[in-house]
């Protein structure tokens, strides 16, 4: 879940340092499981200075509304939130690369808030942007990837596109985890995906899961278990309705995105007050 920062504070303001993010099993790029370019569209993927995103928008967005990122809660510029806790309206200035369909990086997109960002029921940060998707879409003909607001379905086709490695996975989705437990941290209603295809690896975090052959993403990659270990950082652990365990070695998952139309105000702003909200507040 977390290969790509290394070295990491228990505090959710505090610095995180990040070191290399590639594991220590691969030696060189050439070594990475996963396709190069070929076959993925890399269209409004965009790369991290730790992980990997999206530029995504809503159903109900407008051209005019700021864009908005995609990315983990774990890559956070700010360190990893407690369990049990979120940040939401904090002010960023964090920038992201932004790829054409060639994995080229084309523009600089520049946050301005962080919307939203937990580690807690999910794993997942949404950033608003200082433009527009109309002024992305016109300077540099890029438009956003489509967030969906439906629960993914088991055997769903789909494609880990990752702007942090310029690389993509396919598989499909296999299963859903009632929980998914990482050191401290607990996520519900997790992605597990079939093997092979998605063995994702660290600075793949972040990265949309894509429904293949469309452009909506139905959820958020974020870890794997690294070696075969119970419970533990690297090495999340299965919880079933019967509170049972089981953990394996190279089982990879995501996770939800679309419990963020739960608490969407008139103005497509996310608003945890709202009843019914289904996101950790």
């Amino acid at each position: 879940m977390f290969r790509m920062i290394l070295v990491f504070t228990a505090f959710v303001f505090s610095t995180v340092t990040f070191a290399f993010p590639l594991p220590r099993q691969f030696q060189t790029l050439s070594d990475l499981p996963g396709s190069f370019t070929t076959g993925y569209n890399f269209e409004s993927i965009v790369r991290l200075s730790n992980c990997s995103g999206s530029l995504v928008r809503l159903e109900t967005s407008l051209d005019s509304d700021p864009a908005m990122v995609l990315t983990n809660g774990h890559c956070l510029e700010i360190g990893f939130p407690q369990p049990g806790t979120f940040v939401s309206g904090r002010a960023s200035t964090r920038r992201f690369t932004l790829m054409n369909s060639a994995a080229q990086g084309v523009a600089t997109l520049n946050a301005a808030v962080i919307m939203y960002s937990t580690m807690t029921g999910t794993d997942m940060t949404l950033y608003r942007l200082r433009e527009t998707y109309s002024e992305i879409q016109t300077k540099y003909g890029i438009p956003a990837l489509t967030l969906s607001s439906a629960h993914p379905g088991l055997a769903t086709p789909v494609e880990v596109v990752s702007g942090y490695w310029s690389r993509g996975y396919s598989c499909a989705l296999e299963a859903f985890i009632p929980q998914l437990r990482e050191d401290n941290w607990t996520m519900t209603d997790s992605i597990r995906y079939t093997r092979p295809g998605c063995e994702v690896i660290g600075g793949t975090s972040g990265s949309p899961i894509i429904a293949t052959g469309t452009r909506t993403v139905v959820g958020v990659n974020n870890t794997t278990n690294e070696a075969g270990r119970r419970c533990t950082m690297n090495n999340p652990c299965e919880v079933d309705a019967a509170g049972n365990v089981t953990f394996t070695r190279g089982y990879s998952y995501g996770q939800q995105t679309y419990l963020v139309y739960t608490c969407l105000n008139a103005n497509r702003e996310i608003d945890l007050t709202i009843p019914g909200c289904g996101l950790f507040h």
